[in-house]
């Protein structure tokens, strides 16, 4: 994802929320490492994960890509 948009706009999302990392991949059944490593845009979550995050967060899988 280019410029790691998402990784920003999931750092944003998360913050909002009060959330750690821990806490957030708790809440979506990953590692506090794998959301750091969506954060800092080593990694990318996959399509299901992506449309999970999204309706954790309330938001269209569009807001999470573009600025």
């Amino acid at each position: 994802m280019k410029n790691n948009v998402f990784g920003k706009k999931l750092k944003e999302l998360r913050i909002e929320k009060g959330l750690s990392q821990q806490k957030l991949g708790e809440q979506l059944g990953f590692c506090n490492q794998t959301v750091s490593f969506w954060e800092g845009g080593s990694r990318e979550p996959d399509l299901d994960t992506l449309l999970s995050i999204a309706h954790f967060f309330e938001v269209k899988v569009e807001d999470l890509l573009e600025e």
